[in-house]
């Protein structure tokens, strides 16, 4: 037997209303969203992964989407300032 969300009275496992409130049940998996540090890292690693990620999870688990967005933000974050510094140095020894 289940327990109505609204009432709190004991109602049949199937029951898709309640019938002492007449409260819908819904019987929706819980999502887990604890915004693991795995997807930020598979994020950075591979930017173009986390962005799809992101965009996928936003709505349904947001705090691994932000997790793995951010991640893939650092990546071409990390990856433009390593071309403006190759371009500095080249600049710096006259290569360019």
């Amino acid at each position: 037997m289940a327990f109505c969300r609204n009432c709190g009275q004991q109602i049949d496992d199937r029951a898709a209303v309640c019938p002492h409130c007449g409260v819908a049940q819904e019987n929706k998996p819980q999502v887990v969203d604890n915004g693991g540090f795995g997807w930020g890292v598979l994020g950075c690693c591979i930017p173009i992964v986390g962005l799809v990620l992101f965009l996928v999870w936003k709505d349904t688990k947001p705090k691994t989407a932000k997790a793995a967005g951010i991640g893939a933000l650092v990546s071409v974050g990390i990856g433009i300032l390593y071309y403006i510094l190759m371009f500095a140095v080249g600049i710096g020894m006259g290569i360019a």
